[in-house]
């Protein structure tokens, strides 16, 4: 479990493909500023919003394994050595709850519509997946590529947040272009809404 608070911005050292399905399990180890020596092996670690296993370390950098499905539901399927991703270390029981409780899994990839800045914010619009619209509500929160925000209008599947200037600087969302595909997991309490309602009609 996260927060949708980002403590480090990672860069990804290598990307090894592995050989069965359509990819295999690929391997990709990712340079970062943590204390690699309090990263357990087996330990989560949200990636742009994902949800990933640790399973080799170094002094400054670990390796994680991502499956076939991971690689084809989110944007890690076009990460590449130097890419940059939001890093988050899994929450503990001493942690600040500062964003909200993101689960690392991602529901859909998003698209970057437009980007406007204003008063030294930037207003971002993004197209989600049609099938997770039912999800998104104004002042509800949503997590794009890993940082927690809240959503200021709706209009069908199409979304706008606001970034402040600190967020912009120290995720990588001020790399964002027009066009940038990002991972995108709805608020969990309107996930179990929803579920609980399709139960109630069937």
């Amino acid at each position: 479990m996260f927060t949708g608070i980002i403590t480090d911005i990672g860069t990804i050292r290598s990307v090894t493909r592995g050989t069965g399905g359509e990819w295999g399990d690929t391997r990709m180890d990712v340079t970062c500023a943590y204390d690699t020596a309090g990263i357990d092996i087996g330990a989560s670690i949200s990636h742009s919003g994902a949800c990933m296993t640790v399973i080799e370390k170094g002094t400054d950098w670990y390796a994680i394994e991502v499956s076939d499905e991971s690689l084809s539901k989110t944007t890690m399927g076009d990460w590449v050595e130097g890419t940059q991703v939001n890093l988050e270390r899994a929450l503990t029981g001493k942690d600040e709850m500062g964003g909200h409780l993101v689960t690392g899994h991602v529901d859909g990839v998003g698209t970057l519509l437009s980007i406007e800045e204003i008063a030294g914010s930037h207003k971002l619009r993004f197209e989600a997946p049609k099938d997770m619209a039912f999800g998104i509500a104004p002042k509800g929160s949503i997590t794009i590529d890993g940082v927690s925000l809240t959503v200021n209008e709706v209009e069908d599947s199409q979304f706008e947040v606001n970034i402040i200037p600190h967020t912009w600087q120290v995720t990588t969302l001020g790399n964002l272009q027009v066009g940038s595909k990002v991972n995108l997991e709805i608020d969990l309490i309107a996930r179990y809404v929803a579920r609980y309602l399709a139960h109630m009609k069937a």
